[in-house]
């Protein structure tokens, strides 16, 4: 990442509202990004009152695809009101978001969003990693030339999964995950990922092997979430709107 910072940077400096954060997702989030893998950069910015209270609305996203100095970057950006909404739903997508050590663009607003954030994490977050996981599965089975990034996704979302349900944290990284969980054969597929092109095959791929592995951590994730001592529901929902007050009227008196 460090290679391309000022060109994220300029990305960011250039967005037309003010942010309150911009961090990097996806597979440099995720610990296994390859030589081509594009820039997936997410972020959160803040509308003015009159772009609100007005007939000429402004975006509640912005979603932009681009390549630049040969670099495809993918940057998406919500609205204040839309993603504070999505962190108050089983959305664990977002909370990767906020706790990305990979910042763009942070400050104080990303400090006070990790510290609501930490109380919309709930037990249910494990329908979302049980849904995304299934889904990157199904992806990864049905290619008759299987590919090593939706089985890597899929790993990866099923331990983010049993890890928040077994501890609260928020850990995205797929390499610090296994320090815990110790999958000797994920050192070997992040590094066919890293070494190969953005969309490289898996040859050989023992589908009987990563089924089982697939219907075991997906137990795991089953088990971890009927016995989460996390919360039902999201407790921040009066702090995210005295926030979200407290950033539209700041705008306003700029």
């Amino acid at each position: 990442m460090m290679n391309h910072e000022d060109l994220l940077t300029r990305v960011t400096d250039a967005q037309p509202y003010p942010l309150l954060f911009a961090t990097l997702s996806g597979a440099h989030l995720y610990g296994f990004a390859s030589a081509d893998s594009d820039y997936d950069l997410r972020a959160v910015h803040v509308l003015p009152a009159e772009e609100i209270l007005g007939l000429r609305k402004g975006p509640s996203t912005i979603n932009e695809t681009s390549i630049q100095d040969g670099i495809e970057l993918d940057f998406v950006s919500h609205d204040a009101e839309k993603f504070f909404g999505l962190m108050l739903r089983r959305n664990g997508y977002v909370l990767e978001q906020i706790f990305s050590p990979l910042v763009i663009h942070g400050g104080d607003g990303l400090e006070r969003l990790r510290d609501i954030g930490g109380r919309c994490i709930t037990r249910h977050h494990a329908h979302h990693y049980l849904g995304f996981a299934a889904n990157q599965w199904k992806l990864f089975r049905k290619e008759s030339s299987p590919r090593v990034k939706p089985l890597l996704y899929t790993y990866r979302v099923l331990l983010t999964g049993i890890h928040l349900m077994r501890t609260g944290n928020v850990e995205a990284n797929l390499l610090t995950l296994n320090e815990d969980f110790k999958l000797s054969f994920l050192a070997d597929l992040v590094a066919l990922k890293q070494e190969g092109a953005e969309k490289g095959i898996l040859e050989g791929s023992d589908l009987e092997f990563h089924t089982r592995e697939y219907a075991h951590l997906t137990a795991l994730l089953e088990a971890a979430y009927s016995e989460s001592t996390l919360p039902e529901a999201p407790t921040a929902t009066d702090e995210l709107h005295d926030y979200l007050l407290e950033l539209r009227l700041q705008k306003q008196e700029e």
